[in-house]
Order: structure tokens, then sequence, then C-alpha cells
């Protein structure tokens, strides 16, 4: 890069390179640069827009009396000395209370609330992130994760629903698991029927429609597989018959007090549903009119198709409603925790998250990882990223009122891929350009996820898998956000696994997740059988997968005590790790072999679409669930009053 050039990507947060897993080291390329400062909304398509670019970006730090955020404690005064004497300006607390700020040379606050407050300084704003330096660590515990979409048997058909997800929380509770965990309940695409993977939401502060629960009834089906185009249609068609009856009836307070406390936000989202039923999913493909919330095509479109705007928005009051009754239903049960949900890393870039809250995204780039052993050719994950510039000027809002959405119903949250609040590898659109890593703001977001699980008075896990920027986990710590500690993965090398006293306490320890074979297929290398039968591994790679497997499964043998497939000395292991909470995956308490999802497949793997073979209001009570939370009870996991 030339002097200019580097000096805007240094300033933007653009990594100049990163070593990639063969120790090479990769440099940025200028294109690469040019294309990610233009996600950022910073153009640097020449050299002269990229001076331009550049002297503003400096006189506008330059003007500053105070960066763009300060991290504070709740209830201490604090003292900070400007970059030059101001005029005085004003304190805005986040509950719209105004207090003046006198002129000088230095700033005296007065001890502020938990919160995201703002400071105006002669026309510049500074946030303040009123935040608890740690979050306190939970009490020993353990839950179960399972698969919301295959809470039905077989013979039920259909897909799972809030209803069965209440009788399953419910049952468990009474087992003594002290959470629930699910995959991300984000709102999905109604209107494209293949489109079902939880990590690929459209929008994340709204939630997924196709698990509400009908008034007695159940759709049938059959198969040990969804059916997901056809189980849509006939869902969406008795969900409509149900809002004609409830209009019928005349409507309900409720649903309009709540409509109108979700305001504007709520509008845009069903504005775009409703768009979406009439020309697609994906705004990409709409006519440009109506590619912006705020076009005046949008807002015709909203009048002259009120009752279909209403129709989404009642939808997402079910949604909410149906969902709020599980967390109750968990509180009431007695388990510390509840519901256990999962935050996507991030957005589909054409959906109504990007549609409707757009201006905190970057644009024309994607998520995604550098190449690797596995991926030669990187990955692009086909999701909009967080603009962190963007952010900073939305005092962090965007990302505050994510959080806080999952947090209305969730003890226990899970923020996939946490590396991000580091460092994230974005990827223009089309690939013509490599990608790159771009600073994120870590110490700021850190400090919303204090706010906003103090406010609720959860527990957040940071999904910390994989290339680990170096310090990020001790940041986690300090901050009281958990880590995820695989068993699969903890090994110092080949089947020479951590003993339970080595895990991190601060973390959540589980044998697997939903992206990695279950203890059934892990022994018998499923994962590595269903590679070779879809051509992703070759002959030579897929029988020495098995043999590595193998030394694999002999390692945790000799370490857990475990001789076969039964999983119970793998839950006593897990019991006895040191990390504060474990979750068991229910696919492996039931002794199932195939796995939820196999990344890097679409077509190929029926991903995201198995039942359950056992009804949801059964597994409370099944033997082996009782077998699984005895255990647990054993090692010391157990809450008062359960069993």
């Amino acid at each position: 890069m030339n002097d200019v050039l580097g000096a805007l990507a240094d300033l933007a947060g653009i990594h100049f390179d990163y070593w990639d897993q063969t120790g090479t080291q990769v440099p940025t390329s200028d294109g690469t640069a040019r294309r990610l400062l233009a996600a950022m909304g910073l153009p640097a398509e020449t050299d002269d827009a990229a001076r331009e670019t550049l002297d503003r970006l400096l006189a506008e730090a330059a003007r500053r009396a105070l960066p763009r955020w300060l991290i504070l404690e709740p209830g201490q005064p604090s003292h900070h000395p400007l970059a030059r004497p101001t005029d005085g300006g004003k304190l805005v607390l986040e509950d719209g209370t105004e207090m003046p700020l006198a002129a000088g040379a230095v700033l005296d606050l007065p001890a502020l609330p938990l919160g995201i407050h703002r400071l105006e300084l002669e026309g510049d704003a500074t946030t303040l992130l009123v935040a608890p330096p740690s979050l306190p660590l939970p009490e020993p515990g353990w839950g179960v994760t399972l698969p919301l979409y295959g809470l039905r048997t077989e013979a039920e058909g259909g897909f799972g629903d809030y209803a069965d997800l209440a009788r399953a929380t419910e049952g468990l509770a009474q087992a003594g698991a002290d959470f629930v965990g699910l995959n991300p309940v984000h709102a999905g695409f109604p209107s494209d029927p293949n489109a079902f993977s939880p990590y690929s939401p459209s929008h994340r502060r709204r939630f997924n429609t196709m698990h509400i629960a009908l008034e007695g009834a159940r759709l049938n089906g059959g198969g040990a597989l969804i059916d997901y185009p056809d189980t849509r249609l006939r869902l969406r068609a008795r969900l409509e018959d149900e809002f004609t009856a409830f209009e019928a009836a005349g409507g309900a307070p409720a649903f309009e007090a709540w409509r109108a406390a979700e305001g504007a936000s709520l509008e845009r989202f069903a504005t775009y549903q409703a768009l979406a039923d009439r020309h697609g999913p994906y705004w990409l493909d709409w006519p440009e009119p109506l590619q912006h919330h705020g076009a005046p095509a949008v807002t015709e479109f909203r009048a002259e198709n009120a009752r279909a705007v209403l129709f989404h928005a009642w939808l997402q009051w079910r949604s909410e409603t149906q969902l709020g009754h599980v967390a109750q239903i968990a509180r009431e049960a007695g388990m510390r925790y509840g519901l256990y949900l999962d935050l996507a890393v991030g957005t589909h870039p054409h959906g109504a998250e990007t549609w409707s809250e757009g201006a905190g995204f970057a644009t024309g780039v994607s998520l995604g990882a550098p190449p690797d052993a596995f991926s030669p050719d990187g990955q692009v994950w086909a999701l909009a990223p967080f603009n962190p510039h963007a952010l900073a000027r939305m005092h962090f809002r965007p990302f505050a009122e994510t959080l806080r959405r999952q947090l209305r119903y969730a003890g226990l949250l899970r923020i996939d891929h946490v590396l991000g609040f580091e460092r994230a590898f974005w990827v223009p659109d089309d690939r013509a350009e490599p990608g790159a890593y771009v600073a994120m703001p870590r110490d700021a977001l850190l400090a919303v996820v204090r706010i906003e699980a103090t406010r609720a008075g959860a527990t957040v896990v940071g999904e910390d898998l994989g290339n680990i920027p170096d310090g990020l986990q001790a940041e986690l710590a300090a901050s009281g956000v958990l880590g995820c500690r695989v068993a699969m993965f903890e090994q110092y090398h080949h089947g020479n696994f951590r003993r339970p006293e080595e895990y991190t306490e601060a973390a959540l320890a589980s044998f697997g997740t939903h992206d990695l074979p279950t203890w059934v297929g892990w022994r018998r290398g499923r994962d590595v059988e269903v590679r070779h039968e879809i051509g992703i591994l070759s002959d030579e790679d897929y029988h020495n997968g098995l043999d590595w497997r193998a030394g694999e499964v002999r390692g945790f043998d000799a370490l857990s005590g475990a001789e076969s497939e039964d999983p119970d000395q793998m839950h006593c292991f897990l019991g006895g790790v040191r990390s504060r909470l474990v979750a068991l995956q229910l696919e492996d308490i039931l002794g199932l072999t195939e796995q939820a999802n196999l990344p890097g497949t679409v077509d190929t793997h029926p991903n995201w679409r198995r039942r359950l073979t056992v009804p949801a209001e059964e597994l409370g009570g099944h033997p082996a669930v009782r077998r699984a939370a005895e255990i647990m009870s054993d090692t010391g996991r157990n809450r008062v009053g359960s069993g």
C-alpha cells in the first residue's frame, strides 16, 4: 500500500496482514483495502479519494475533545482531562434526562447509573458505556441442548413448536436440568421454503414464526426428516385462518399494547415480511424503489397493505408470547437459567435486518474465514457484519438492542463466534479480491455485553473456538464472559486429552456441538464416513481419518473410563470438569448417530432436518435422561429441589 492508503486502512482498523495456518504471512492487497474501506462508507477507490477521506477523518479526530466512547463504572464519579478546553455541553442519560456540563479543560462527571449514555461537546458526541467491570461467575450447573425443530416425533410429523419446547422444558426441569439450550430462534425467511438454517437469519431482533404452536391442532406429516416446503405452506395457511378468527373476535388489547410499545422497528419488520410475500424473500431482488425502508414506494405499500403488515406483526406477537411462556415455565419449575439462547454472528445481507436497520452494517462484504486446510479457498458465510465505525456513531445501540431482545427470554446467552469481538474477517461479496481482517471495538462490545447481561441478571457464553486472537480469552474472562470447552477438541496433541481439573473454570463445557458428530457418531467415525460418501474426502483421506479417529477414541476412553457407545462415562467425565456449566446434548443422551449439521454442505446432507425419536412430553421421564440427570447430581451439579 502507498502511504496514504496505508494510513487510511490503519485508521479504519484494516489489518495489513495475517498469518495463515501454515505459518505464511498473507499481506492485505490494495484492492482488498479499497473494497473494505468502501464497505465502511469510507471512499478510497482512487488515491485522491483516499487522501480526501484520510484528511477528513484526521480533522475530525483533531477536533474532538474526547474519544468516541468511554467505559465507566456505575456509581463512580470520574475525571477526564480534555484534549482542548471546551465551552461546555450536556450529558444525556439513557432515560432522556439532560444535565449541563461546565466549560473548561477538564470534565468532571457525577456517579452515573448502569447504561448507555452520551456526552455532547461542541457538536461532537461521546458514548458513555457505564458497565460493571465483570459479570459474576454462575453457580455450577448443567443443562440440555436440543433441536427445537426436531422435537416432534416421526409419527407426529411437522416440526417442533414452542408448545413442544414448553413440554420438553418442564420435563427437563423436573429431571434437574438448569437450562435448555437451543440454536438461534431468530426470524428467518418464511417465503423461501428452503431457507431454514438457524445461523443465516433475516433479523436477529425478531423471532422465528415457523415454531408458532397452532391453537388446538398439529400439522400432520411423516418420515424421519422434516419436509420444510410442504409443512411451511400448511402452517402458513393455518396461521392465516387463525388471524382471520382473531380479527373477527375483535383482536386483543394485549396485542395492541405490545405493538404500540414495539413502535417503528416492528412496523418496518412487518412491512418487510409483507413485501417479501409479494416480491420474494430477499430485498436485493425487489424493484429498486422498494429496496429502502424509508422510500415513498414503501410508505405507499404499507398504507395499501395494512392488513398484511398487521398479520406479520401479529405473528411476532404470537412468537414472543409463546417463547415468553416457555421462559416462565422454566422459572416456575426452578431452573436456574431457563432458556439458553444463541445469538448468530451475523445476519443475511439481503434480509429484513439490513433492510430495516441497515445503517449499522457494512455493505458489499460478508463475514468469513481465511483459507485453511479444510477450506483452501477460504470461507464466505453470506452474513453481513456490523460496521464498527457506524456502531460507534450509533452509540452501540444496534448491538445492545440485539442482545436485549434475546435476554428478554434467556437466562443464559451464547454469542456465536465471539472471536469477532476482536477482529472479523471480511470478504468482498464478488470475491474479486481476497478477504482481510478488520479490527472491532472489543472493549466497547464487552462493556455493552456486561450492561445488558447485568440488566437481565443473565450469564453470557462466548463461543471462542477456532483461531483465537492473542489476549481475547483473557479479556473475556476478565469480563465474566464464559468460554466454550468442547471435550473432543480439548487435546494437548492427538489422543492426549485434558483432565477434568484442567478445564477452564469460567466456561461452559460440552462433548460436542451441533456442528460436530454425536457421541455415537464420533466413536464410529460417522462424520468421516459421510464426508467420504458425498465426495468431500478421497479414499486415502477417508482411511486416514478413520485411523486418526480411532486413536482419539482410545485416548478419551483411557482418560474417562468409557468402553462403549453408552454415554454414561462420558457424562461422568463432563460432570467432573472444573468448568462452571456443563451442557449435555440430547442426541448423545438418546444414543443417536447422525449429527444435526455437517459444515460445508447444503444439499448433500440433511442439515437441520432430523426429528428426535422421543416425544417432547416424554423427555423428562425418559430413562436415558433420568440417568444423565442422576450422573450430574452424583458429580455435584444438582440443584436444590430437583429430582
